[in-house]
């Protein structure tokens, strides 16, 4: 690698929650930080912050929903900087509903998002990292390994991220490009509080245990920080963890746990 004031990292899904830390994570460590999502005066307020920190942000925003926006942004982030050494595929959300409510509607979205969008950001940066054994990194969940009631959609969406991430390794082998996925527990975010059609609800309450939740700048350190090293898949939060291990030996007793726990609506 070289010197990391010249290399340079894409993070999708920026704008907030795990991206956003991730961002002042990355720009910490000397790293030129693009900073992608929809919400683009929320980037600029971010950028603005990573600068006057002494660090480098760029702003290009992008919808996951649509690949020219993806496609179109990679080529920017080479015209701007010249390189690209890390992506992070983050972006993403949830759909809300049991599997007897949700239409074609809501599965078709919750998978372009989470699933397409996040395989098309791997696909136009790869080129770029190839250049620089660069690193993927593709931000997953706990919820990939277990029972998703009311969230049966996005945990669909998660364990094919696992999947992908599975096979870019094989893919990736002589390339000198590491894959690292990333399994998060419970982690401060806007997720339930945004609904099926996209729209935040600022007064909606989180229904996960606040007790077992990360703040967002412990997550961020952890998840560069097994980027950095190339581990293939992580799995971090005590309770994920612990989670993981019960469902692979003890799938009865998970379920009835995850039976009895709260539920988003």
């Amino acid at each position: 690698m070289t010197n990391t004031k010249e290399n340079v990292v894409w993070i999708t899904g920026a704008s907030s929650g795990i991206g956003k830390a991730m961002a002042f994570e990355w720009a910490r460590l000397g790293y030129k930080v693009v900073l992608s999502a929809r919400r683009l005066v929320l980037l600029e307020e971010i950028a603005l912050e990573i600068k006057k920190s002494g660090g480098e942000a760029f702003v290009i925003p992008v919808d996951i929903m649509e690949e020219a926006s993806i496609e179109t942004a990679s080529q920017q982030i080479i015209m701007i900087c010249g390189r690209l050494d890390v992506v992070v595929a983050n972006a993403g959300f949830g759909v809300f509903g049991g599997i007897e409510k949700l239409d074609a509607k809501d599965w078709n979205r919750q998978l372009q998002g989470n699933v397409t969008g996040l395989a098309l950001t791997v696909k136009y940066a790869l080129p770029h990292l190839k250049k620089n054994q660069g690193r993927i990194g593709l931000v997953g969940s706990v919820g990939a390994y277990l029972p998703n009631p009311n969230l049966g959609a996005y945990g669909a969406s998660k364990a094919a991220v696992n999947s992908i991430g599975l096979t870019l390794q094989v893919e990736l082998i002589n390339t000198g490009v590491s894959c690292t996925t990333i399994h998060p527990g419970f982690v401060v975010s806007e997720i339930a509080r945004v609904d099926n059609a996209g729209v935040w609800h600022p007064e909606k309450s989180d229904p996960r245990p606040a007790n077992l939740m990360w703040p967002t700048d412990k997550a961020a350190k952890v998840m560069v920080k097994a980027i950095m090293k190339r581990k293939r898949n992580y799995i971090f939060t005590t309770h994920g963890c612990v989670l993981v291990w019960l469902q692979r030996w003890f799938p009865g007793l998970v379920r009835t746990i995850i039976a009895k726990g709260p539920k988003p609506e």
